[in-house]
């Protein structure tokens, strides 16, 4: 079964999501944090380039005398909330094992070394595998509703990861919260986004209804589609 994924992210009005460069500057880190809360998600997911800004650790050792099935293995099960992000590679060391007292849930393909997944247990980190070399989101959003009880997911970045899910077809609702600035220049990520190679493949969205719309402090406004989507197709994160 699979949560209800419902993406949430915080854009200037041209689509950017890199607030240092937005003008004038505002309150949309602190708006983010607001509505997170207001939906109160079982878990919340993120990509690795995204979760490589919350690391705090250095890197693993690079060999290891254990091997290691690839089955999931969790520190945690009977948390409040999990901070799930996607590093296909086990390149983050995270030198933590929670965010904001989520505890952190990685997932990796089984392609991963046993050095790596050494220094996941060593410090807490729980992790499953959803691929062999290239991630199957389809998958993964199975293993967290079956082995952690998630039915609804926030998924929050950045755009590589909001846009595999979209072209996957396996978001169900969007609530983006449009704030007064703008970016105004290239080079800034978007609230969904492709690489070079994926530039042509369209998300099978059928349909989009606005469900609600509410202004928020500062001239910000919070706007909430609920997407209709095709069949879904395969996505591979790398």
């Amino acid at each position: 079964m699979k949560p209800n994924v419902i993406c949430l992210m915080a854009s200037s009005v041209d689509g950017r999501t890199l607030h240092s460069r937005w003008r004038p500057k505002g309150t949309g880190a602190a708006l983010f944090e607001q509505v997170h809360d207001e939906l109160g998600g079982d878990a919340w997911l993120i990509g690795r380039v995204t979760g490589q800004e919350f690391a705090k650790g250095k890197p693993y050792p690079t060999v290891t005398q254990a091997s290691f099935p690839r089955e999931p293995w969790f520190a945690n099960r009977d948390a409040k909330a999990y901070g799930v992000v996607l590093d296909a590679r086990g390149k983050i060391a995270w030198g933590r094992s929670d965010i904001g007292g989520d505890p952190i849930v990685v997932v990796l393909t089984e392609a991963v070394s046993d050095a790596h997944l050494a220094g996941l247990r060593s410090e807490g980190v729980s992790y499953f595998f959803a691929g062999q070399s290239q991630l199957d989101l389809t998958l993964a959003l199975g293993v967290l509703n079956r082995e952690l009880g998630v039915k609804r997911l926030l998924l929050e970045g950045g755009g590589g990861s909001n846009g595999a899910f979209l072209r996957a077809g396996l978001v169900d609702e969007i609530n983006l919260i449009l704030c007064p600035a703008v970016d105004g220049a290239k080079g800034a990520p978007s609230v969904f986004d492709s690489t070079e190679r994926e530039t042509e493949r369209r998300a099978p969205v059928t349909a989009m209804a606005l469900e609600s719309s509410r202004p928020l402090d500062g001239g910000a406004l919070l706007l909430r589609y609920r997407i209709q989507n095709a069949e879904p197709a395969p996505e591979a994160v790398r």
